[in-house]
Formats: structure tokens, C-alpha cells, sequence
């Protein structure tokens, strides 16, 4: 009989409860997560032979737990909040939130739901993942020290900067302002503080950006080579996606990422609507995509973009259009690259190519707009036909 061991984790403590198929609460407990801790809760689970940890938030306040309990050997499966906090106001019959509560909820979460996620621990996934997290954290902010920069040149020049500024560009915008008085002084000080710290930041992120290059071809992955998807980009879709395999097909991979439109028919009606559901980081990654491909008129992007155009669509329609096509596309690539890596296997040579197991990089091929995902009756897809 296998039992479910939900988890409400924290950074100093942890809420169990155990319960059985039939949700019989088995037993419950609070730890903290110190190794005294976390060794009382192993042997309380240890009374359990058959167990199925279901952790909360694994990508993020329940990663550290989660990792740890891979890493000794356990079954580890990742309860979105969202869907605990459902099943908490059905359990309970109102919005009561405490340890006990939430963690009944995720192991009630996890008995009724048999299509979450497994969690596992690939050290080379998770190193990319908390360099893509770096990579994001430069750009945050190179966004915030180019913000003050802006507000103290807009004091010192009439009109002031242009709003897509090197740190070249701005030493050269100062140097011939005269220090008239103590005000401006401070300012060009300021500013040449700035630009440092700009400087320091463009030095960061371009090592980031090497690191992560290497590691991504290093691993086999061909994502860089779709139109629009840096490094940074590809480290986020392997470390959050993980096995591509564990989505049945593309349908259910865009209903995971939030390019796959939700039906909004009413009687005759038939329109669907912006998703803002799935993961935001990875819809990010293809509206970046999608809009980089819409700056060059030759790119297949911005051909399918406009003759959705000329077919009626919006343009905010046709953009959602668009990334549900590249959504398509980064599925195919990313499962062609599991398929090619598996085949070749350690120190192994490859038995296919590219060219042989995934379709083209154009958002007209072989499109699907289905909104919703069939039943998931096929737990190995085949790889995509060749274009």
C-alpha cells in the first residue's frame, strides 16, 4: 500500500502529513530542516516501506528539501500551489491556512492528481538553472542602474539620453559638460558611478552568456540554433522543462507554458483568449522569441505574424498566434535533442541527425491551434515527422 507523504516545506522547518490511498491521515509531524531535523523525519517516513513524497513549490521554497530527498533516494513528486490551495478551500470549506491545513492539502493534492510531475535531480540541469537565474538577475539590473542613469542625464542634457544607452555612449554624452557648479559636479560623479557599475554588469553578463553557451553545446542541445533563443533562453527552457518526454505531446506542452489559447465561447460565439496561466518564465522565452523574429521581415516569424494579419487577426492576436507556433517548434528541437542524446548515450556517436528527427525551424510547420490537450494516453511520443 503505498502512502502519500504531503509536505508543506519552509527554510527552517517542514509540516508532514501521511495518509493512505483512501486519505486516512496515517500520521503528521512538524521538523526543521537542519540535519536533526530532517533525519527524524526519514525515520518517521522510514515506517512506511511504500511512500510517495509530495513536496509544494519544488521550484521554489521546497527545492531545498525536495533535492535532498532525491539525493537519498526518495520518490519526489511536485505539488503546484495553486493546485493545493484548490483542493484547501474544497477540504476545509474556507480559506484556513496553517502547516497542518496546507499540508494535508498537498498530500490530498498529489492522491488525486496522478499526472504530476516527478522530481529529479540532474546536477547539470540545476546548474543551469541557477546560472539562467544569474543571467536574469544581470539583466534586472542593467535595467535599474540604465533607469538612474537616465533620470540624472535628464538633469544634466536638455531632452536627455537616448533611451537604448552603451556606457561608452554616456561617457562620451558627458565629457563636455562643464562642472559650472557644486550640483552638477555631484551629478557627473553620480553618473560616472553609473556607468562603472554598468560596465561591471556588460563584463558579467557576457562571462554568463560564454558559461552558459558551453554548457548548453556541451550538453547537445541545438535550442541556440532556433532564431531568437540565446543562451540564456535554452538554459531556462532545459532547467524548468527538464524531460521533454514528460509532456505527451505539443498540445500539452503549450498548455504548460501558456501559449495554448483558452476556449471563451459563448452560444454562438466561438473566440478563445489570452492563457495567463503556465510558466511565465518559460511563455517569456518564446514572447522574447516571438518578438525578435518580428524585427526582420524575412524571418518566417514575421511572414506567419503578418498573413495572420491580413486574415483579420489583431495584433495582439496574431502575437499569441505566434508563440503557440514557436511553442510548437521548441517542443519538437528540444525532443529530437533527447532522442539524439539518448541514442549516442556516454562517449557513444549519434545514429541520427537533426535533419532526421525534427521538423524545421519555420512557424508554418506542420502547426497545431488546439487549445486544450487530449487525455494523456501515450507516455512516450514518437519523434516529429521530418519537414
Amino acid at each position: 500500500m503505498t502512502v502519500i507523504i504531503g509536505m508543506d516545506p519552509h527554510k527552517r522547518s517542514a509540516t508532514i502529513e501521511v495518509i493512505d490511498p483512501t486519505g486516512q491521515v496515517l500520521t503528521t509531524g512538524r521538523y526543521s530542516t537542519d540535519n536533526v531535523g530532517y533525519s527524524e523525519m526519514l525515520t518517521t517516513a522510514g515506517r512506511f516501506s511504500d511512500r510517495v513524497w509530495a513536496v509544494e513549490g519544488c521550484n521554489g521554497i521546497g527545492r531545498h528539501l525536495a533535492h535532498r530527498l532525491v539525493h537519498d533516494g526518495e520518490t519526489v513528486i511536485d505539488v503546484p500551489a495553486k493546485l493545493s490551495a484548490q483542493v484547501r478551500v474544497f477540504a476545509t470549506g474556507n480559506g484556513r491556512k496553517t502547516d497542518p491545513v496546507d499540508a494535508h492539502s498537498v498530500a490530498l493534492a498529489a492522491l488525486h492528481a496522478p499526472n504530476l510531475r516527478r522530481v529529479t535531480a540532474d546536477p547539470e540541469l540545476i546548474a543551469l538553472g541557477m546560472l539562467a537565474d544569474r543571467r536574469d538577475g544581470l539583466g534586472r539590473a542593467r535595467t535599474e542602474t540604465l533607469c538612474r542613469m537616465h533620470r540624472l542625464l535628464l538633469e544634466l542634457i536638455p531632452g536627455g539620453a537616448k533611451a537604448f544607452l552603451s556606457a561608452r555612449q554616456a561617457r562620451e554624452l558627458i565629457a563636455p559638460i562643464s562642472r559650472s557648479d557644486a550640483a552638477v559636479r555631484i551629478r557627473l560623479r553620480l553618473v560616472v558611478e553609473l556607468i562603472e557599475e554598468l560596465e561591471s554588469i556588460d563584463r558579467k553578463t557576457r562571462a554568463a552568456d560564454k558559461e552558459l553557451r558551453q554548457l548548453i553545446i556541451d550538453r547537445g542541445c541545438t535550442l541556440m540554433d532556433l532564431h531568437g533563443i540565446g543562451p540564456s533562453s535554452a538554459a531556462r527552457l532545459l532547467a524548468d522543462v527538464g524531460d521533454i518526454r514528460r509532456f505527451r505531446d505539443r498540445d500539452r506542452f503549450a498548455s504548460w507554458n501558456g501559449t495554448a489559447p483558452l476556449d471563451a465561447s459563448s452560444g454562438d460565439q466561438r473566440r478563445h483568449r489570452l492563457s495567463r496561466a503556465g510558466n511565465r518564465k518559460i511563455n517569456r522565452v518564446l514572447h522574447i522569441m516571438a518578438i525578435v523574429q518580428l524585427r526582420t521581415r524575412t524571418t518566417a516569424g514575421r511572414v506567419y505574424y503578418d498573413s495572420r494579419k491580413t486574415g483579420g487577426k489583431t495584433s495582439m492576436e496574431a502575437i499569441r498566434a505566434l508563440k503557440r507556433r514557436l511553442s510548437n517548434i521548441v517542443y519538437a528541437r528540444m525532443l529530437a535533442d533527447q532522442h539524439r542524446r539518448e541514442w549516442a548515450g556516454p562517449g557513444g556517436q549519434s545514429g541520427t541527425t537533426l535533419d532526421s528527427s525534427v521538423t524545421g525551424s519555420n512557424p508554418h510547420t506542420d502547426p497545431s491551434d488546439k487549445p486544450h490537450p487530449g487525455p494523456d494516453n501515450q507516455a512516450n511520443p514518437a519523434p516529429p515527422p521530418a519537414s
